[in-house]
């Protein structure tokens, strides 16, 4: 066997590796949680998707005449149970909240590859559903199809808050994994990102956050947290200076890891802030 034959071999058996390990990590066990709204009137539904499934969704109106409506997309393995707490911060403040879980996750039908375009298709959905101009806050990436979803929807979003969103999204994956697993991030990683991009149609850069935040015109937080090590902070500074001017500003949650700036000291205030500021503006 020649050494070209050995080569071509070892290359062909690698790519198939690789392409295995792209199914699997759409296949990560999922982690939803369990955190029922307690507070308002709840109403728990299902509604079509777009590829004729369905979506669970929660809908929790407010005692009181609300203010207006506020969308919480988790991120990747979660469910709607994930918005839950900071949901309950926008109740407190008079704001109908509506939480679902995407394709594949939670309680809402199958989907063989989730990404973020997909939960976009997802939140467009429930924006549909809602009928009025949304408070659009997404969480890793649901953040990120959050963006995607206010480039096709940019009447339907009047505010938007982006929580431990990346800024490009090969860049990200690559982190993610390395994160995950180092071996596998040295290894793999890249190889499986070809793929991706590949099943794809080569959108990767194209729908990463710091290409779609030039398209935005509304008012924008980003929150993100100080240690998160799933994309480290530079990822919100870059993502912060690539909407217009003056547009978008952020909130470093100090000591927070990526799931955890909600709960660090003076995230509530910092929302609370820019809701005050803004949505009298745009309401």
């Amino acid at each position: 066997m020649s050494w070209i034959t050995v080569v071509f071999v070892a290359l062909l058996f690698y790519l198939m590796v690789s392409l295995y390990l792209t199914y699997l990590v759409h296949r990560i066990p999922r982690r939803p949680v369990k955190d029922v709204p307690d507070w308002g009137s709840l109403t728990d539904t299902r509604i079509p998707s777009a590829d004729g499934g369905f979506l669970e969704v929660w809908k929790v109106v407010p005692r009181e005449k609300p203010r207006g409506t506020v969308l919480l997309a988790h991120g990747w393995s979660r469910n709607r149970d994930r918005m839950t707490a900071r949901a309950r911060m926008f109740g407190e403040m008079g704001f109908t909240t509506v939480m679902h879980s995407a394709r594949d996750h939670g309680g809402s039908s199958p989907l063989t590859f989730a990404n973020a375009p997909r939960f976009a298709e997802d939140l467009e959905q429930v924006i549909q559903w809602i009928r009025e101009p949304v408070i659009l806050y997404g969480h890793s990436l649901g953040a990120a199809a959050s963006l995607i979803a206010i480039t096709k929807n940019p009447e339907s979003v009047n505010m938007l808050i982006l929580e431990g969103c990346y800024a490009r999204t090969k860049e990200a994956l690559g982190s993610l994994y390395r994160n995950y697993n180092p071996l596998f991030g040295v290894l793999f990683a890249q190889a499986v990102i070809m793929w991706l991009n590949l099943f794809s149609g080569f959108m990767l850069e194209r729908v990463s956050p710091v290409v779609l935040a030039k398209g935005v015109s509304v008012p924008v937080l980003i929150v993100h947290g100080e240690k998160d090590k799933s994309f480290p902070l530079n990822h919100a500074w870059r993502l912060r200076d690539s909407f217009r001017p003056g547009l978008a500003e952020l909130f470093v949650a100090r000591g927070a890891d990526h799931s955890s700036s909600s709960l660090a000291p003076g995230y509530r205030q910092a929302l609370e802030s820019f809701v005050e500021r803004h949505f009298p503006e745009v309401h």
